[in-house]
């Protein structure tokens, strides 16, 4: 807090305020929601099986990761020995030894990282706890009327929007205001535990949950012909809990990842304007930036809202409630924009409103891309419809169709991220008297506020994702507990789950687009801090100004560059082959083991099913990749960066986010396109005679398609999301390392070739663990 005035001390201190109120706003929501009724004793007891078992997964890949989270705590502390202190860290700690600044920064930089990645696990733990508490609430509530269940749905998922909201924003306050402009040192830390956690969630709950819903599909829907969430099915609970350990679980902890790494690189670049400038208002505004973010997602849960009656429009609901919050935080960036930054001091940088038109972009980007997402993938646009049609025909022009859909996708959205970059330009690009250097910088500053304005609504964001496992398991949990029931009311209670749970659908490939694209704008805007580190680096080792990386840029040219471009953008690709490759090994046993069971005559009613060993057979194969792919994640960067130098490490991260981006919204739509277009097919009238509704050929290739779409969209595709960031940071903190013994001789070269085949060794082992066969199941009956 040194060098702040009285109003900036102020709002550094409201803003730790309002990252509190969120969380107190998170146990208000609680307390609201355990006080609903639970529904039936069968209820409670499909409700108890999908609890148990997804807190049973959580702790095993709890005690999976907690080893390498360990390890790297400990490396992160020495990385800080390994290259001289950051010239803020000297002026922070002035009076300090260098020996006593680095033990300071290194402690600092580990408790983050340890912080980080703990704020990560709490978000996604107690959001994944607070779903399963909520889907058996609104199942109850469904028999009452439709906005009930909306109500308690919805808000069920803001709890985990303002856990996301208020620990991210607590922790980068925090942080702030105890290192001040020494801060990136330990931000760095906070972002990358955030981000490692979140990779290891969205690996192994994507494959949990989707090894569980393609066997369960295949099986019963398929081979067996039984509807879906039909309690004979032996692979069903297994299906519900996926539901939370992945769409939850993973998905709270993404967009938390992506929270925090934004307004990471936002410090980092502001802090670069800081020493061009001379003015910490480039710090000090995204931080005011937040704070009213978690007001408006407040504000917004109030807005959704769906009568009293047995129907209603819940994607109309949900979208109000995003859009008054947008509204209401856009007009605020503004209003806090005019008080805090117009004055004189920078009135020569470019005037007050460049920074909030930055950040209006950004919540206009989030917009965009919910409306881009919900046209390819929603049901009553031509996408799905088109999909749909290829199904007169077979499963293979419908996956046909399906693929078409996800390229044509893949360019639109990544266009709209273009134009957004190009925004940047046009506001930050026309600073009067600023070099080109310099130039770049605010560039990039100012595409770091936009990705903190795309997840200014983030509690909005993450309840309308969460609001989709919660709406499907409250859907099962109705299937399981009413099936035989015929009455009025129960008809009614079941209409209105299966429109919440359509909408679910859209809601979570809504939020998926929105966690891609802040995940590639918070790429490129942590390309940017590795772009000012390396600068850093290399003016402390006394290279020219002409000949250092922000002035030079990234020359593709050079061979080196284009071989790690070229590295950099088939990662994605071999990581989403192991997340899939996973799934189809763990799917199969699941048909084989519900199989069996079958035969044993659960289908006839004879014999009970056991679904303990479905959760047994996924929880274990998600747990066998966690570790391995992510060290793709860690190790890849590391080894591009010693063996090629730093430029070459430039290129990977470029190459990384073009190719990333594009597989994740290919995969991510067109599996959400797919799984919609088997809805529409099952919510036609049942006709053997015209081929249409459940159990029709029609409807089979639809299934078809929806699970070859499965792991795409809920696997491979969002856990890019965390992949991408997590090599841009490890990145960012290897390349001073890079710099610094770019031309090491002697014994310090010997011991960098010794690091580099000790992390190929380790590669090694990771791609050969993907690529090792499931252990066979313990059989349980």
């Amino acid at each position: 807090m040194q060098g702040l005035t009285q109003f900036e001390q102020i709002a550094i201190w409201s803003v730790l305020g309002v990252a509190i109120l969120g969380l107190l706003y998170a146990v208000f929501l609680r307390s609201q929601i355990l006080k609903e009724d639970k529904g039936t004793e069968k209820m409670q007891e499909v409700w108890g099986a999908i609890r148990d078992g997804a807190d049973a997964y959580l702790r095993r890949q709890l005690g999976s990761i907690l080893p390498l989270i360990g390890i790297l705590t400990v490396a992160l502390f020495f990385s800080v020995y390994i290259v001289p202190p950051s010239p803020e860290a000297l002026e922070r700690f002035a009076g300090q030894s260098e020996a006593n600044v680095r033990l300071i920064i290194g402690i600092a930089r580990a408790a983050a990282f340890v912080m980080g990645a703990g704020f990560s696990l709490t978000v996604g733990q107690i959001g994944m706890r607070m779903a399963v508490q909520g889907n058996v609430r609104v199942a109850a509530a469904s028999r009452r009327s439709f906005g009930d269940a909306l109500r308690i749905a919805y808000r069920a998922g803001t709890i985990t929007g303002m856990l996301t909201d208020g620990l991210g924003l607590f922790g980068g306050t925090i942080i702030f205001i105890i290192l001040g402009i020494a801060a990136p040192d330990a931000l760095l830390g906070f972002g990358f535990g955030g981000t490692l956690l979140a990779l290891f969630m969205r690996v192994g709950g994507g494959i949990f949950t989707k090894a569980a819903d393609v066997g369960a599909d295949l099986v019963g829907k398929v081979e067996a012909g039984i509807p879906e969430d039909d309690p004979r099915n032996p692979a069903v609970v297994a299906d519900l809990v996926g539901d939370n350990v992945g769409d939850c679980a993973g998905m709270a902890a993404d967009i938390f990842e992506s929270y925090e790494v934004t307004i990471v690189s936002g410090l980092i670049l502001g802090l670069a304007l800081w020493h061009i400038t001379g003015r910490l208002e480039w710090i000090i505004y995204p931080l005011i930036v937040r704070g009213i973010g978690v007001l408006s997602s407040i504000v917004g849960t109030y807005v959704v809202r769906g009568g009293s009656g047995k129907s209603g429009d819940a994607l109309a609901a949900i979208f109000r409630g995003f859009l008054s919050s947008a509204a209401i935080s856009a007009a605020l960036f503004f209003i806090a924009a005019f008080i805090y930054l117009n004055k004189p001091e920078m009135t020569q940088w470019g005037g007050w409103w460049r920074t909030p038109l930055a950040v209006a972009v950004g919540v206009l980007l989030a917009i965009v891309i919910d409306r881009l997402t919900e046209y390819f993938t929603g049901t009553h646009a031509s996408p799905v419809q088109e999909i749909k049609k290829g199904a007169d025909t077979g499963p293979a022009t419908l996956i046909l169709q399906g693929i078409a859909v996800g390229y044509e996708s893949s360019v639109w959205a990544i266009l709209v991220i273009a134009l957004t970059v190009v925004a940047s330009i046009f506001i930050f690009g026309t600073i009067p008297g600023v070099d080109a250097g310099q130039r770049v910088s605010f560039i990039l500053y100012g595409v770091a506020m936009t990705g903190i304005g795309m997840l200014t609504l983030t509690g909005n964001n993450v309840a309308m994702d969460s609001f989709g496992p919660i709406s499907d398991n409250a859907n099962g949990i109705g299937e399981m507990s009413w099936s035989g029931m015929e009455d009025e009311e129960t008809k009614a209670a079941q209409q209105i789950m299966a429109d919440l749970d359509a909408v679910g659908n859209t809601t979570k490939a809504i939020t998926k687009g929105v966690a891609i694209g802040s995940a590639v704008i918070a790429a490129v805007s942590l390309f940017g801090s590795f772009l000012v580190d390396v600068s850093r680096a290399q003016n402390a080792l006394g290279v020219p100004l002409a000949e250092q990386i922000q002035q030079v840029g990234i020359r593709v040219d050079i061979p080196q560059v284009f071989v790690g471009m070229l590295i950099g953008g088939a990662l994605p690709w071999l990581f989403s082959s192991f997340a899939i490759q996973a799934v189809s090994r763990a799917s199969a046993l699941i048909v084989q083991e519900a199989r069996r069971q079958f035969r044993l005559g659960v289908l006839e009613g004879t014999v009970k099913p056991d679904y303990r060993q479905a959760v047994s057979i996924a929880t274990t194969a998600a747990q066998k990749e966690l570790v391995g792919l992510a060290l793709l994640g860690v190790v890849t960067p590391i080894v591009v960066g010693l063996m090629l130098q730093v430029e070459a490490l430039g290129g990977f991260l470029a190459g990384i986010i073009l190719s990333g981006q594009l597989l994740a919204v290919f995969m991510n739509n067109a599996g959400g396109a797919w799984d919609n277009a088997k809805k529409l097919i099952e919510d036609e009238p049942k006709n053997p005679a015209a081929n249409t509704g459940k159990g029709s050929e029609r409807h089979k290739a639809g299934v078809v398609g929806d699970t070859v779409g499965d792991p795409m969209k809920d696997t491979a595709g969002p856990a890019l999301n965390p992949m991408i960031k997590v090599v841009n940071l490890v990145s960012v903190i290897i390349a001073p390392i890079v710099v610094q013994y770019a031309k090491a001789t002697g014994g310090v070269q010997i011991a960098i070739w010794a690091v580099v085949l000790i992390l190929l060794g380790l590669l090694t082992w990771a791609i050969l663990q993907s690529k090792k066969t499931a252990p066979p199941v313990t059989q349980m009956m």
